[in-house]
């Protein structure tokens, strides 16, 4: 496949993600004149204008942000188990971040906080939860020889089971409000979005998409493998820590206001880096804004498909991503064989 020079890719990315967030914004049950667009950020009380502002703007934006940081967390993981099996939600992260956010709504119970300060403690839950889970999963596939990635995927399914089991159980003894609100993060939807959720996630994610691609150079590096990185001066032990201090922060994140949305960190990379080539410094921007787009698309998608019922989004991008992940296993089966 012939590669785009990064910049090029970028710019048409940008130009991708602007049409994308136009058709999310103009699409729906309700359908809304483009002319409408120009009216958004003023204070007519026009129906049409009000749906923008208060339902269609906020959750384009809460798609954008986890689209972005998924993708990029993906872009992260993979170049730090230098595996392109390497994925939030296949390590475990993505389970284990739900299970601490489920053990918050289960433990902290319905109505004991509101509004920001619950958002925020569900938030800190699946922070912890996600650091947890990747924490083993490293340590686990991590040996004096470098990664098992091996044991990286039996970990990391072995984790996602656990975490499973442990959710299933806080479901059993939950009332049925708790039951329906964890049951809304393990399917991930965006239908809940609002300006709260928006911001919980933007402090963030946005310093995310500053530090991330600034550890381009490294991870670059680390493909070469420990030993040649540790030569050429980068602290690899340091570094690894960082990233995945960073990448459980993200994906906790992302966790708590959208639910549990699988693949996109194992799709998006790997288009990216199929366009561009593996050099971090443009795989993990190019990831962040294709990421963005994706997920935006799998959200207006499920909204209008079905109008007026919706779907959830984590089954639609799972819907995507399911096939994906067979034909790179295929892939990768055809590289053993030759």
């Amino acid at each position: 496949m012939h590669r785009l020079p990064p910049r090029t890719f970028l710019t048409g990315a940008w130009l991708l993600l602007v049409a994308a967030v136009v058709l999310g914004l103009l699409s729906g049950p309700v359908s809304i004149a483009p002319g409408k667009l120009l009216e958004l950020f003023s204070r007519q009380s026009d129906m049409d204008v009000r749906i923008l502002q208060d339902l269609r703007l906020p959750r384009v934006l809460l798609a954008m942000l986890a689209g972005a940081c998924l993708a990029s967390c993906g872009a992260v993981m993979q170049g730090l188990f230098r595996n392109p099996l390497a994925d939030p939600s296949l390590i475990g992260v993505s389970s284990g971040a739900s299970l601490g956010a489920s053990a918050v709504i289960f433990f902290g119970g319905v109505g004991f906080l509101s509004g920001v300060f619950e958002l925020t403690a569900i938030a800190a839950g699946a922070f912890i939860g996600g650091l947890v889970a990747t924490a083993l999963v490293y340590r686990l596939a991590s040996t004096i020889t470098g990664t098992s990635v091996s044991t990286m995927l039996l970990a990391g399914i072995a984790i996602t089971a656990l975490s499973g089991a442990a959710t299933s159980l806080f479901g059993f003894f939950a009332d049925n409000e708790m039951l329906r609100r964890i049951s809304l993060w393990q399917m991930g939807n965006l239908d809940s979005a609002n300006w709260s959720r928006v911001g919980i996630i933007a402090v963030a994610v946005l310093p995310l998409m500053v530090l991330l691609p600034r550890e381009g150079r490294a991870l670059n590096a680390i493909l070469l493998g420990e030993s040649e990185a540790r030569h050429l001066g980068i602290a690899v032990e340091s570094l690894k820590r960082r990233l995945i201090l960073l990448t459980a922060l993200g994906v906790g994140v992302a966790v708590a206001v959208s639910g549990v949305v699988a693949f996109v960190g194992l799709i998006v990379p790997h288009l990216v880096r199929l366009m561009i080539g593996p050099d971090h410094r443009y795989l993990i921007p190019g990831s962040a804004i294709l990421g963005a787009v994706l997920l935006l698309l799998a959200d207006t998608g499920a909204r209008s498909l079905m109008a007026p019922a919706e779907l959830p989004t984590g089954v639609v991008t799972a819907l995507l991503g399911a096939p994906f992940f067979v034909a790179l296993l295929l892939q990768q089966r055809r590289k053993v064989l030759e």
